[in-house]
């Protein structure tokens, strides 16, 4: 024990000779997490909308009104008949163009079915499918008023076949906001986690000073865990910054058990300070580790944890790889804790993988030192 209080508090001495990089450590994360969570939103509200109403009759202004009220359409241009409706998504003026044709008021009036045509930008597929279903319930739901109207004028009583009332847990707002935090809290973690250690030992690399490490009386697992706990309790720091940054600025706040998000949260951060020894062990430039890293780190739990896309919609060995990512199973414990208000008992196969994980990187970590060792003498 006394070789690494030894060993961590030179470390805590490199680190305090630097204050810049510590600050970085400390503050970078929670800046990211600001940029990130400002900038990545997938709610879609307030489309830009094209309406060429050729009928101008009431019943077309009570559809429009319908489009407006749902806050979900801001109503952009007003097309004339003949103009180039394309043009209108050519120049982003609209995202969707909605044409009333004439005679939709008569056709209605009739009790017959009146068309209407709309015009969507397909380049963002995710938005043009959520506008589709909007307009689709919109135009549904004014159906129904027009049926309504009509059974009444005709002395018949109007009865709908079944209502439901949905109730929405945990994000009762439904933003994405509040899913997508608890990934970047995930991300930048792992980021954090990586890049401190593995640029630490390389630094001492390249200083020459690791060897001085190798000739003391110093077991390799002493090395690792000396080196180790400095970066353990400024990433903690870090943890604790972004989540602190995550409830003033978004409303996201831990409403399970904050033991149990301190346990998860040792995990994952020996499971990502893990990987940056096993990567200082590769790298002999800090310029190499922190390449390294950010492919290790950043990409892998961006892209393949679930953070934005869905394991479950990815190819089947795209899926495989994912195991590989201990970000995929922090997210589901993260989610389940903030979010839900869970514990650690609903995600014990999470937590085996996290050990796992963190046992492999370990001892890949030991045994590559050794080799370096032995291999210099």
């Amino acid at each position: 024990m006394r070789k690494i209080r030894a060993v961590a508090l030179k470390e805590v001495r490199q680190i305090l000779r630097d204050p810049l990089s510590l600050l970085l450590l400390i503050g970078l994360p929670a800046f990211m997490l600001v940029v990130y969570g400002y900038a990545l939103n997938f709610d879609v509200r307030h489309v830009a909308l094209a309406v060429q109403d050729r009928d101008q009759s009431a019943a077309s202004r009570d559809l429009l009104a319908s489009f407006v009220n749902s806050t979900y359409f801001d109503i952009t241009a007003t097309p004339s008949p003949g103009e180039d409706l394309a043009r209108l998504t050519e120049r982003r003026v609209a995202k969707a163009v909605l044409v009333i044709p004439e005679g939709f008021g008569t056709e209605l009036a009739a009790g017959r079915a009146a068309a209407i045509q709309l015009l969507v930008d397909g380049t963002d597929s995710m938005t043009a499918t959520t506008i589709l279903g909007y307009v689709g319930a919109l135009v549904a739901e004014s159906n129904v008023r027009v049926l309504s109207r009509s059974l009444t004028a005709a002395g018949l009583r109007f009865q709908l076949g079944s209502e439901y009332a949905p109730r929405v847990w945990y994000n009762p707002e439904l933003k994405s906001t509040r899913f997508l935090v608890p990934g970047l809290i995930g991300l930048l973690m792992m980021l954090v986690g990586v890049l401190s250690t593995s640029l630490s030992v390389v630094r001492e690399k390249e200083r020459g000073t690791m060897e001085q490490l190798r000739v003391a009386p110093i077991g390799n697992l002493e090395v690792i865990l000396g080196k180790t706990l400095p970066y353990m309790v400024i990433s903690f720091i870090a943890t604790a910054v972004i989540l602190i940054a995550a409830r003033l600025l978004f409303g996201v706040e831990v409403r399970g058990p904050y033991l149990d998000l301190v346990v998860a949260t040792l995990l994952y951060l020996t499971c990502a300070l893990g990987l940056g020894l096993v990567i200082s062990t590769i790298a002999d430039t800090q310029a190499l580790a922190f390449q390294m890293s950010l492919l290790t780190s950043l990409l892998p739990a961006m892209l393949l944890s679930g953070f934005v896309f869905e394991i479950r919609m990815m190819p089947g060995w795209l899926q495989v790889i994912t195991h590989l990512v201990p970000a995929r199973y922090f997210l589901v414990i993260l989610r389940g804790i903030i979010l839900k208000g869970a514990g650690l008992g609903p995600y014990l196969r999470e937590i085996g993988w996290l050990v796992l994980f963190a046992a492999v990187m370990l001892t890949l970590a030991i045994v590559r030192l050794r080799r370096e060792a032995g291999a210099q003498r």
